[in-house]
């Protein structure tokens, strides 16, 4: 009856009450059915999951070096895996696996190990320290938690104490923040941010213990709830982490995406030990997970953007990349969404990929977008006069901008073929190259100077060699020396 007392309102109520004695021997074999009764019922720990061991015990052998002791939880270690010492970042391979003195190949979960890491120095390592695959973990010192007082605690928990806080193997010494009302003395404690002297690896669930270091005594256990917080909890800290503590582990990265509007799909699997291919009420975008609000929002912004770009100047073929990155960077601030490297890129490659916008490598448009010169007819039949009226020598397009056409206008009838672009500075007649083409291939024989070319063609170096490197280009020449020679005539 008295153990039953003090049981209820515990993980062990209702547990079964075996009686024996360790000094005569009595009720041992039913102790021990209950415990495999109890091992039998139990659900089967799971292997696919993260490899995690907290090193308990760091020593030397002599002939095998330094060997760590520890119990493994998530999944399997096996002889020859490379693993990662957490939160040194250290690198090992495991030599030798060992489970109640038998040694084995490959370690599961949950059991006793001891791992003998080969060209690891003894002292790298420390009680506390975490052995694991590499990149699977993400050591923290700030976690989120939920929090509840031990029931014998004579006064309510304050965040002003000075605390240690017992997780795994590891012992850090921790500062409390407290959500909502403080202090805390009621049953289901209080929600709260913990801050650590140095950092640890944690699990969303995992249960940790707080001990008060001033009066030397156990005053609360907790549940992780966030191992990466946000640097700010923001006005609902209480509602955002009472919906991860009714969440279960499928459903954290939902949570996740939805608490921070786009996250890295590897930070998902760090953060939430859950690599999904499809997150509710996410889009995946490259390497982001990012929630349908702000993907929405990014659409829209860029469509205006670029739709009000296209009015302005409806004879660009595109906006510069710039006015792109703005637009979908001024949305994602608007929407509380702090700019990350290579987010805004990848939203605008994965609209591109949709077939929203066009992008090159310096323009961007609307996929509906099309330049046409149907308005600016008689302006572009004038343009082309005045380029061939010019011609052997024409006007370059700085001059023709000086002369009142605008530069709008001679770049789309370049685009467009009403005049080929044979530099970035100079335009010619499609009539005239291919007169110039003519010429090359009746004289240049042998090969042909850009000297004798600039005579044949009667006009001047400035305007023959671009001419002669706009062929090249094309593959109708190539350069032998000093001689330009047709394709194909060795």
């Amino acid at each position: 009856l008295e153990l039953s007392e003090r049981l209820a309102g515990t993980a062990l109520e209702g547990a079964a009450v075996v009686p024996c004695s360790a000094a005569t021997g009595e009720g041992l074999d039913e102790l021990r059915a209950a415990l495999d009764g109890m091992v039998a019922a139990a659900p089967a720990p799971p292997e696919d999951d993260r490899a995690r061991q907290f090193v308990d015990r760091v020593f030397t052998i002599r002939g095998s070096g330094t060997v760590i002791t520890g119990t493994l939880t998530g999944g399997r270690l096996a002889v020859g895996q490379e693993v990662e010492v957490y939160p040194t970042g250290l690198r090992a391979r495991i030599r030798g696996l060992q489970t109640h003195k038998r040694a084995i190949e490959v370690a599961r979960p949950v059991s006793r190990v001891a791992a003998n890491l080969a060209g690891t120095p003894r002292e790298e390592l420390e009680r506390g320290d975490v052995v694991g695959l590499p990149e699977k973990w993400r050591p923290t010192s700030t976690i989120e938690a939920r929090i509840r007082p031990v029931r014998s605690l004579s006064r309510p928990l304050t965040g002003r104490g000075s605390y240690k806080l017992y997780a795994g193997s590891a012992e850090r010494d921790a500062r409390l923040r407290l959500y909502g009302k403080a202090p805390v003395g009621e049953p289901e404690g209080a929600l709260a941010r913990i801050r650590l002297s140095s950092p640890i690896v944690l699990d969303v669930f995992d249960r940790f213990v707080l001990r008060e270091t001033g009066r030397r005594e156990t005053v609360a256990g907790g549940v992780v709830l966030d191992v990466e917080p946000p640097v700010r909890p923001g006005p609902d800290a209480e509602g955002r982490l009472r919906a991860r503590e009714a969440a279960s582990r499928d459903e954290l990265p939902a949570l996740l995406v939805a608490e921070r509007r786009a996250v890295r799909a590897a930070d998902i699997a760090v953060l939430t030990g859950r690599s999904p291919r499809e997150v509710a009420g996410a889009v995946r975008v490259g390497g982001w997970w990012v929630s349908e609000e702000l993907h929405g929002a990014s659409v829209r912004a860029l469509e205006e953007a670029l739709a009000a770009h296209h009015r302005e100047h409806p004879l660009l073929e595109g906006a510069d990349l710039s006015l792109g990155r703005a637009a979908v960077g001024s949305a994602l601030e608007r929407e509380g969404r702090t700019l990350a490297p290579g987010l805004v890129d990848a939203l605008l490659d994965d609209l591109a990929d949709r077939g929203l916008v066009a992008r090159t490598a310096s323009t961007l448009r609307l996929a509906s977008h099309r330049v046409s010169l149907e308005d600016r007819r008689d302006e572009v039949e004038s343009l082309v006069a005045a380029v061939a009226a010019g011609e052997p020598s024409p006007p370059t397009i700085p001059d023709l901008v000086a002369a009142g056409y605008p530069r709008e206008v001679v770049e789309a009838a370049a685009r467009q073929g009403a005049l080929v672009r044979v530099s970035p500075d100079i335009v010619m007649t499609s009539a005239f190259v291919e007169r110039a083409e003519g010429l090359l291939r009746a004289e240049a024989g042998e090969g042909i100077t850009v000297s004798a070319f600039r005579e044949r063609l009667g006009t001047s170096r400035r305007y023959a060699l671009p001419l002669l490197e706009y062929f090249d280009q094309r593959g109708v020449t190539r350069r032998r020396g000093d001689l330009r020679v047709l394709r194909g005539d060795g």
